[in-house]
């Protein structure tokens, strides 16, 4: 019988049966060959791809007993802007890329070791990592590993290092001592630092950029540079630093003009003009890179050095204003924690309330009424507190609704508008305080973003804004939840993201440059219903 069950010696079975073994013949030759023939690039890249977030380890390291000692041990958040969107290194298995940094200077030096590397075939090869790493890192960081380890051991001039710059604040927590130093670019101490820990942007802050070092002096002079060190009081060995990093942050100073009354004295033009320092003109403070490295973060250093920086600010008499670049969610959590905190301090908050008193009819739902935000807000007295503060329009504006919404009873809010029915005629206080509140945030979310709206029939438009308004809202009750507990933060990830919180308001804070001086003009061109 053969494999189908039929009688060899059936002459019809004969040549099934040649062609059932032919079948098996170049089976198994096609096995064979599959063997001697390259993987296809699905297989290939699976085999040979490595996750570049997993294969970069970094480590900051001290002097140890008989090579260098890791005392923290992290690996990078992103890495696309490295090698790629996939975030993927081709060609190697088990790739290990270590980079390790001194802990008080940041001296830098890279290893890359692997099982096994791709062979080239035509087009096809591995990725040279070391080449890619180049772009940015020192060149000596790529030196011989028994280089870095006497560097290290030795403690090269460790024993007598201090940060670069001036030392501006010193703080302890949970028993260990920190101090925050500042300095410019114009310092080349600053800047070797700062040269050496610039690829930290490209693995911890999304989207950020690395800043031109090899800049003309007087560009160099606009940034200044926020260090946050640990300073042990007694070092391990006495060739260890006392002094290993924690995080920095920089700033760039964004020269404003500031129109001369009419009344002003005149001078005469001088051709050329005398040399006059950037510290001298006016400017805004504009924060840029702001990380805490992975191990020291939610230990509240970011609160320590953004309260350091704005202390910073605010006696400088040239800076005019501060504003940040492009913060991502975290950072804008840290900045309203901290502000809101500041404000409260000084008794900025105490001098702003929101008047509930007004005549309904100001508030009537009909055409031709608008917000009048002039009555219910003391608009010359925020103003001044705004230029007091030295906060941007946007910043300010969110601070003040914070406060208001914080001061209106919980269960007023938390009933949402199911107790508006009446309006401004409401018989709580509450709910009258609640209701002028949602006008003004809905006329900020109106003005803010008009160009867009406008482009919308009236019902979406409605829509719109009561959705950008629910947003806000439930933004401004996380806060405040927040506050209610350890309300602060470390704000790590930096300066740029995609923004998530805020789908409709527009965050652009240059843009409102003079928001709050036209403020009123702007309602009379406005109306805003409740939707």
């Amino acid at each position: 019988m053969d494999d189908l069950g039929r009688d060899t010696n059936d002459p019809e079975v004969e040549p099934v049966k040649q062609r059932l073994v032919k079948q098996r013949l170049v089976k198994h030759v096609l096995t064979r060959i599959r063997r001697f023939l390259p993987m296809n690039m699905e297989d290939q890249d699976e085999e040979w791809s490595s996750n570049a977030n997993e294969a970069i380890q970094i480590s900051i390291v001290q002097p140890g007993a008989e090579s260098p000692k890791a005392i923290s041990t992290f690996h990078p958040q992103f890495t696309y802007s490295v090698f790629g969107d996939e975030e993927r290194i081709f060609g190697y298995q088990g790739l290990a890329i270590k980079l390790r940094f001194a802990a008080h200077d940041l001296y830098p030096h890279v290893s890359v070791s692997s099982n096994a590397e791709f062979k080239t075939v035509g087009d096809t090869k591995a990725t040279d990592v070391v080449a890619v790493l180049e772009e940015h890192l020192p060149s000596y960081a790529f030196r011989k590993s028994s280089s870095f380890k006497a560097r290290i051991q030795k403690g090269a001039s460790a024993d007598t290092f201090n940060p670069p710059g001036q030392l501006i604040e010193s703080y302890s927590s949970k028993g260990r001592n920190f101090e925050i130093w500042c300095g410019e670019l114009t310092d080349a101490s600053v800047r070797l630092l700062l040269e050496r820990m610039q690829i930290f942007i490209a693995f911890f802050i999304e989207g950020g950029t690395a800043l031109d070092l090899d800049d003309q002096e007087w560009t160099l002079a606009r940034w200044r540079v926020f260090f946050v060190y640990e300073k042990l009081t007694s070092p391990p060995t006495p060739t260890t630093s006392a002094y290993s990093i924690v995080g920095y942050s920089t700033s760039y100073r964004f020269l404003t003009y500031q129109p001369t009354s009419p009344s002003a004295k005149t001078e005469p033009f001088i051709f050329p003009p005398p040399p006059l320092p950037i510290s001298s003109l006016p400017c805004r403070a504009r924060i840029s890179q702001f990380l805490i490295l992975p191990p020291h973060q939610s230990h509240s250093h970011g609160t320590h050095l953004y309260a350091a920086m704005i202390r910073t600010f605010l006696a400088d008499a040239a800076c005019t204003e501060i504003t940040v670049e492009d913060p991502n969610e975290a950072f804008d959590d840290l900045r309203d924690y901290c502000d809101h905190a500041r404000l409260r301090a000084n008794g900025t908050l105490a001098q702003i309330t929101l008047r509930t008193d007004l005549d309904p009819k100001a508030t009537a739902k009909r055409v031709g009424v608008r917000v009048p935000s002039a009555k219910l807000l003391d608009k010359p007295l925020l103003r001044a507190l705004r230029l007091q503060n030295k906060l941007a329009p946007r910043q300010f504006d969110r601070l003040v609704e914070l406060h208001l919404l914080s001061q209106i009873p919980a269960h007023n809010r938390q009933a949402g508008t199911a107790r508006l029915t009446q309006r401004a005629k409401a018989t709580d206080e509450g709910d009258r305080a609640y209701y002028y509140w949602r006008l003004l945030v809905k006329q900020r979310i109106y003005k803010k973003n008009k160009d867009v709206l406008m482009q919308l029939d009236r019902a979406e438009r409605i829509d719109k804004v009561e959705e950008a308004l629910g947003e806000q809202g439930g933004d401004y009750e996380r806060l405040l939840r927040g506050m209610e507990g350890k309300g602060d933060g470390d704000g790590e990830v930096g300066v740029r993201r995609e923004r998530g919180k805020r789908k409709v308001v527009d965050d652009d804070e240059d843009a409102d440059e003079d928001e709050d001086g036209g403020d009123d003009r702007e309602a009379k061109r406005t109306r805003m219903d409740e939707g």
